[in-house]
């Protein structure tokens, strides 16, 4: 078997993905000569060419096509083989990647920093997404969901809390404008929503259906920028309730829409169920929303 390096075949995956050595240097953060310099490795030790190269930049031969379309498979099996090594640390320690709605990212620092308070060995790496990140595929170990009940043959998912959203004001909004007391008054008042993308949340759907579009000040596809917007007094929109009580200023608007409770879920790979750095956060963020409960019904 020919000694070749993997990292050869990571670049030459690359630039199949870019189509061109610049490319592929930039997205991999080393200089054009050095992606040319391994291509140039591989090949030799394959004694096959894997592009063609022209003006227009790599073009893949039959055997590029072929590395193109199975490698991906191997990088998820060599992340795999890399977490199940990993699991069988006693210390805790190394690399916890997390992901997590962009939503929610900025409220999990606090529990992050506590969390590497009492594992100071840890390195946290946050994926902060609306979409599902596979974890099949090592991108993360752990996710943190919200809504309906992740389902997956291979996951293992644990309810970690509930918590609900709200319409506020700032009380500088109340004391100039109100508050709205029926449906029929909702189009007196200033709005923050989400963007249109999140319309089909209910209790937003109830608003947006009672209110003329002019009546929506400030909108944001990122719910923190939402809150914030609501915080500085720019109109009535929607806030965690828990995020709402560090606020004393806020005022809650009593409406008619839908209830809006929610699940967060715990959720992570049947491979990573011996993983002491994913027991200890789930432990970890178990008792921190328990003494988070605890100062709130005082």
């Amino acid at each position: 078997m020919k000694n070749i390096s993997w990292d050869n075949y990571k670049i030459a995956y690359q630039v199949a993905i870019d189509g061109s050595l610049s490319q592929a240097g930039k997205s991999l953060n080393i200089n054009h000569a050095t992606v040319l310099r391994r291509i140039n490795q591989l090949e030799t030790a394959l004694e096959v060419k894997l592009f063609f190269r022209h003006q227009r930049g790599y073009k893949l031969t039959d055997a590029g096509a072929i590395l193109l379309a199975e490698l991906p498979s191997l990088i998820t099996r060599f992340s795999k083989l890399e977490h199940q090594l990993q699991n069988v640390e006693s210390k805790i320690s190394g690399e916890l990647r997390i992901s997590t709605i962009s939503s929610y990212s900025s409220q999990l620092a606090p529990a992050l920093k506590a969390f590497r308070d009492i594992y100071p060995a840890i390195r946290i790496t946050l994926l902060s997404t609306d979409d599902i990140v596979p974890l099949e595929s090592g991108a993360a170990h752990v996710s943190l969901r919200v809504g309906p009940k992740p389902n997956g043959t291979d996951l293992i998912v644990k309810q970690l809390t509930r918590f609900k959203t709200s319409y506020y004001a700032s009380a500088e909004y109340v004391k100039a404008f109100g508050l709205p007391t029926t449906d029929s008054t909702l189009n007196d008042h200033h709005w923050i929503l989400p963007t249109p993308d999140k319309y089909r949340i209910p209790f937003v759907r109830h608003i947006v259906d009672n209110i003329d579009k002019d009546r929506i000040v400030f909108q944001s596809s990122h719910f923190p920028d939402v809150s914030q917007a609501v915080i500085e007094g720019m109109g009535i929109g929607p806030i965690g309730e828990h995020q709402a009580q560090r606020y004393p200023s806020l005022v809650q608007v009593t409406l008619n829409s839908p209830e809006s409770e929610e699940a967060m879920w715990f959720v992570y790979h049947k491979d990573s169920k011996h993983s002491a750095r994913v027991k200890c956060f789930y432990e970890f963020l178990l008792k921190r929303l328990e003494s988070l409960t605890a100062l709130e019904t005082r």
